[in-house]
Order: C-alpha cells, then structure tokens, then sequence
C-alpha cells in the first residue's frame, strides 16, 4: 500500500521533495508533464511553489494533482529519513509512562 504524502517542497527546475508519512523522501521531476494539457500552468514558477498536500497526493491552486502513487512509485532517490510519522504518531508519544518498581 502507497503511504500518504505527509510534505512537499517545490525544488528548482521542476522537482517536488516530497515526504511520506512512512518517512521516505524522494525527488520527483515534474518536466515531463509540463507539455501536456492542464499542466502547462506548472511552467510559471510562482504557480508551480503553490503547490500543496492534499489527503491523496498533491494539488496546485487550479486542481493539476498527481496521486501519491504516481509519486511515490516514479520518484527517485527514495531514502527513509526518519521513524514513521503517521496519523497515530501524536497518540504514541503521548502515552503515559509507568512507574518502574526496582524492588528486591
């Protein structure tokens, strides 16, 4: 199963760094998609930095999209960056701690 995307920075020449909540980290080149029906927008640099996380990939301001599988598969340079960062992360590190007893 494809982790949700959970950050993305807009890199320079059309690469999106983006994060998933398992904590991979990969590059994914945006270039080969710029010539093609609605996502010619992306070849203005202002538009392309608006681009956000939404519950299933990623989204600029006039609905371009591409999923978190389509990242998460076509991406390079996947590396785990870190401990999974998922929606129970909070509830985890939150949980009390119990009192240890060292007694003979």
């Amino acid at each position: 199963m494809t982790p949700n995307v959970h950050t993305v920075e807009p890199k320079t020449n059309y690469v999106l760094r983006v994060e998933f909540e398992n904590g991979e980290v990969c590059d994914f080149d945006v270039t080969p998609y710029l010539d093609k029906g609605i996502f010619k927008e992306l070849k203005n640099k202002r538009y392309f930095n608006q681009v956000k996380v939404i519950p299933y990939g990623v989204e600029w301001p006039h609905q371009q999209d591409l999923s978190a599988d389509t990242l998460y598969i076509t991406g390079s340079k996947r590396k785990k960056v870190r401990a999974h960062i998922g929606r129970n992360t909070q509830k985890t590190l939150l949980r009390p701690m119990r009192a240890i007893s060292f007694r003979k």
